[in-house]
């Protein structure tokens, strides 16, 4: 049929030919055979792409099955969303290892003096996590529990207020509200001072942003960056990866991690919410080098710049010094970092498991690991907030009480406004804070920040605040998604399909 229209075409030539020619072509069956043929040709392509690149076997089945069903939706959603891999960044760090030799160096002698060289018997069960980290414990580290956002933000507005040299600062979300604006006008009174400021944010998180935000902190001295995840010809339609940490490092001297992003509702004044519970922890010793190296990759990828930053510890060393090892995981590991340290601790529990996190939407080998924890009679705890801020990981998590529930695992929901930190307690061992949360996004998609202490005093600390966020919550099991109506509960299946990429 195309073809003899546009043998009719040229016969007849003229703009009344050319509108027929289209409106035949568009009302032909011929043309929609050939958009379907050719939408099953880049569904069989991606397919293909799946089989050979996806990490899990449920993951590669069900985008198959998508594409094979429902290719003209599924092809670019899986473009899209379906990748796991971030492609690129592994390489441009080789890059600045390769060209900055002597930096590298310079930063091993700084630290070499303070690295464990064997974990003394109480902790050797984590030994495995510098390989994960493909960084060293260090001794001879100082760390401060931050409970709420006013205590994050006061202790952070300090040490950029008393910082002499340079100040880096990395949010997945900064928002130009009241504590945006406060954030903004430190740094640019600091950069009048002479000191050095850097700004990361992650594009999409801080998608609100506005760019007048950003103009007023380069007008005012600071430099300032997206992350750029669509950076590069393979990464250009990729909205499915996100730099989720969030680090501040002032002179090299003291650092801040934790779940604390930049905008009012850190600090409780958020109207939906209300109160926001939130961990950060200020790390002080050599451990902040590293947490600084974690920075400058992230930074050398947004801008192709290496900032000069100091590389040796400004500390005296305490007597009571806490060893602790800062683990990046994010799309670039090639295996799954952040699993890996959740399912390491977990399995090397003995008394007591507690995870708080805002989300618990994660994959069978966790929750296989908790469970059996749980019957091997092990505290396992998990801390999940009441109010949702995302419905549908938090439908997702209905679906998953009744196992946790027959195993002995125990959930609970805080009450007292929305829980979004990301801390967990292995007996008096392990004391974690960071970015990730038990989510796939954080596990396997997300850049994340975790920093580890293996210290009975911190551990000690953070089970005294657990146990006061544990009186703000109520224990939730299977009835609370049994006895749901049917279409909550149709909700909840569904929602849970969503789990690969929520």
């Amino acid at each position: 049929m195309i073809f003899d229209l546009l043998s009719t075409i040229a016969k007849t030539p003229g703009p009344d030919s050319l509108v027929d020619l289209f409106s035949r072509l568009f009302s032909s069956w011929t043309l929609w055979t050939i958009v379907i043929l050719v939408t099953q040709i880049f569904a069989i392509l991606s397919i293909m792409n799946v089989v050979m690149r996806a990490r899990t076997v449920t993951g590669t089945w069900a985008w198959a099955l998508a594409l094979f069903s429902f290719p003209v939706l599924a092809v670019p959603l899986y473009w899209i969303f379906g990748r796991r891999t971030f492609r690129g960044y592994f390489e441009r760090m080789r890059d600045v290892r390769e060209k900055h030799e002597d930096l590298m160096e310079e930063v091993s002698e700084a630290l070499r003096p303070h690295f464990i060289d064997y974990l003394p018997d109480k902790y050797r069960d984590f030994s495995v996590l510098e390989k994960l980290s493909e960084r060293r414990f260090s001794d001879d580290n100082q760390v401060e529990l931050l409970i709420n956002g006013e205590a994050t933000f006061d202790s952070i507005f300090e040490a950029i207020d008393n910082a002499k040299s340079y100040v880096l600062i990395q949010f997945f979300i900064l928002k130009d509200d009241n504590l945006g604006q406060e954030l903004q006008k430190r740094l640019i009174e600091k950069a009048k001072e002479g000191v050095r400021i850097f700004v990361l944010y992650d594009e999409i998180g801080s998608h609100k942003l506005s760019s007048a935000y950003v103009a007023t902190l380069r007008k005012g001295g600071a430099q300032a960056s997206a992350f750029h995840t669509r950076r590069g010809k393979s990464n250009r339609f990729q909205i499915n990866f996100r730099n989720h940490r969030k680090i501040v490092v002032v002179d090299g001297a003291a650092a801040f991690v934790g779940g604390h992003n930049v905008g009012d509702e850190y600090l409780g004044k958020s109207e939906r919410f209300g109160n926001w519970r939130d961990t950060h922890v200020k790390v002080r010793g050599p451990s902040v080098l590293s947490i600084q190296f974690i920075f400058l990759n992230d930074w050398y990828w947004a801008t192709r710049e290496i900032p000069s930053l100091d590389w040796f510890p400004k500390f005296q060393a305490p007597s009571n010094g806490m060893t602790v090892l800062p683990l990046p995981t994010g799309p670039i590991d090639e295996v799954e970092g952040a699993t890996l340290f959740f399912l390491n601790a977990i399995n090397n529990a003995d008394e007591k498991i507690w995870i708080t996190s805002p989300y618990f939407v994660t994959d069978e080998s966790i929750r296989a690991a908790l469970q059996l924890a749980a019957m091997k009679g092990i505290d396992v705890r998990i801390m999940i907030p009441f109010k949702p801020d995302k419905y549908t990981p938090w439908l997702a998590t209905f679906s998953y009480l009744a196992e946790m529930e027959a195993a002995g695992v125990l959930i609970f929901r805080y009450t007292d406004g929305f829980l979004h930190q990301k801390t967990m307690l292995i007996d008096d061992r392990l004391g974690s804070v960071g970015t990730a949360n038990l989510d796939n996004r954080s596990l396997r998609l997300n850049f994340e920040i975790s920093i580890i202490v293996l210290d009975k005093s911190f551990c000690s600390e953070l089970e005294t605040m657990l146990v006061a966020d544990f009186k703000k919550c109520h224990e939730v099991g299977a009835k609370d998604y049994t006895e749901r109506p049917l279409w909550f509960r149709i909700g909840v299946r569904i929602a849970r399909l969503a789990a690969p990429i929520l």
